[in-house]
C-alpha cells in the first residue's frame, strides 16, 4: 500500500466509492468505481456492491409494499426501474475495461486501422526474447482476436502468466502458497465468524428482514454491531469472492495485497479480533495507562495519542500473544513488501 503501484491508487478509489455509496452517494459511489476499473481489471467485480446495494433496497420496498396491499402494476413499476438502474450501474462500471479492450482490438487486430508504433530497438529485442507480440509487427494477427469475445487480458493471463484454474497447485509453488497463508487463514476465518454469528442473514443473503421482537412484553433485539453487523454482509462476501478466486485461479502470492487493497473487510476482523481478545483494549486498560479516566466507556477515542495501534506497540511487552501475531504480522508484511517489491526482488 505504500509502494509506487497501482494498487494504491486503487485502493483510494475502492474505498473512496464505498464510503460515498455507505453515504448514500450512489453516482458518486459509481464514478468512483468506473475509475477504479480503469485502474486495475478486478475492479470489475466492484460492480456487486452497486447491484446489491439496489437489490436490497428494492427489497426492502417491496416486503414494505406487500404488507400495504400495493397494487401489482407498481411492484411491476418498480421491478423495471430496478433492471434498467441494474443495467445502467453495470455498464458505468464495465466501461472502462470495454474501452481498454476495443483500444487493444484495434491496435493488434487491425493493423492497418492504427499507424504502427515507434518502439525503441532495446524493447523490440526484449520482446523477442520472452516471446512477446509487439502491436502493428506482425501481419498474423494473434488468436485471441478471432474469439467470440476478443478480450486481450484473457489471452495475457493464459498466455504469458500461465494463470487459470488449479494451474498454481505445483509443488515447486509450495513457497508462494506459504507467503500467502496467513491472509488465507485470517480470510477464512473471518468468513466463518461472520457466517456464525448470522446464519439466517447469510441464508437469506440479507434481502429478508427478520423480526427482532422477542416473546410478548420483551423489547426488540439490539442489532449486532461491529464485524458482524447485517451491513457488513457484501463486503465479507466480496472478501470471500476474491479469497476463493485467487487461491484457485490466480497467482497466490499476490492474494495479500488483492485483499488489502479491495476490501476493508480484512482490517474490520482485525480490530473485531482486537478489540474483543485484547485486555489492554478492554475495561479502560489503555485509557488509564494514558491518563485517561477508568469510569469512562473503553473507548480508544480517550487515549492522548488517538491511535491503538501505537498505543498497542508503546505497551508491546503487555500485550496478548494474539495481538502480537496480527501487529507482528501485518508490520512486517508491510516493512518487508516495502523494501523488497520497490527494489525488484522477488514479493509480493
Amino acid at each position: 500500500m505504500a509502494a509506487a503501484y497501482s494498487e494504491s491508487l486503487f485502493a483510494l478509489l475502492v474505498f473512496g466509492a464505498l464510503w460515498q455509496l455507505e453515504k448514500g452517494r450512489c453516482w458518486t459511489s459509481g464514478l468512483l468505481f468506473s475509475a477504479a476499473t480503469a485502474v486495475r481489471a478486478n475492479g470489475l467485480i466492484n460492480s456487486g456492491f452497486l447491484l446489491y446495494s439496489q437489490t436490497k433496497c428494492f427489497a426492502s420496498r417491496l416486503q414494505a409494499a406487500a404488507g400495504t396491499g400495493a397494487k401489482p402494476h407498481h411492484i411491476a413499476r418498480q421491478s423495471l426501474s430496478l433492471v434498467a438502474s441494474l443495467l445502467v450501474t453495470s455498464t458505468s462500471v464495465f466501461l472502462p475495461f470495454a474501452l481498454f479492450q476495443f483500444c487493444a482490438y484495434l491496435r493488434f487486430c487491425s493493423p492497418g486501422g492504427s499507424p504502427a508504433p515507434v518502439v525503441p530497438e532495446p524493447l523490440l529485442q526484449l520482446a523477442t526474447q520472452k516471446g512477446y507480440r509487439v502491436a502493428a509487427s506482425q501481419d498474423v494477427a494473434p488468436p485471441w482476436c478471432f474469439w467470440d469475445f476478443p478480450v486481450v487480458y484473457t489471452y495475457i493471463q493464459d498466455a504469458y502468466w500461465n494463470v487459470g484454474f488449479l494451474r498454481y497447485f505445483t509443488l515447486k509453488q509450495t513457497p508462494n502458497f506459504l507467503l500467502a497463508a496467513p491472509v488465507i487463514t485470517l480470510s477464512s476465518w473471518a468468513a466463518w465468524w461472520y457466517l456464525r454469528a448470522n446464519p439466517w442473514h447469510c441464508l437469506t443473503l440479507g434481502l429478508v428482514r427478520r423480526k427482532t421482537a422477542g416473546a410478548k412484553g420483551e423489547a426488540p433485539g439490539k442489532p449486532v454491531e461491529g464485524f458482524c453487523s447485517p451491513d457488513a454482509f457484501v463486503y465479507v462476501v466480496h472478501a470471500t469472492a476474491l479469497l476463493l478466486f485467487g487461491t484457485f485461479c490466480m497467482h497466490v502470492q499476490v492474494l495479500t495485497r488483492l485483499l488489502s487493497s479491495s476490501s476493508p473487510a480484512l482490517y474490520w476482523f482485525f480490530a473485531e479480533l482486537l478489540y474483543n481478545h485484547e485486555p489492554l483494549l478492554q475495561n479502560g486498560g489503555l485509557s488509564a495507562w494514558d491518563g485517561a479516566p477508568h469510569s469512562e466507556a473503553p473507548s480508544l477515542g480517550n487515549c492522548r495519542s488517538g491511535n491503538p495501534v501505537l498505543l498497542l506497540l508503546r505497551h508491546w511487552r503487555e500485550t496478548s500473544t494474539l495481538t502480537k501475531c496480527i501487529l507482528g504480522y501485518v508490520l512486517s508484511y508491510w516493512l518487508l513488501g516495502l523494501v523488497l517489491h520497490c527494489n525488484f526482488f522477488p514479493w509480493t
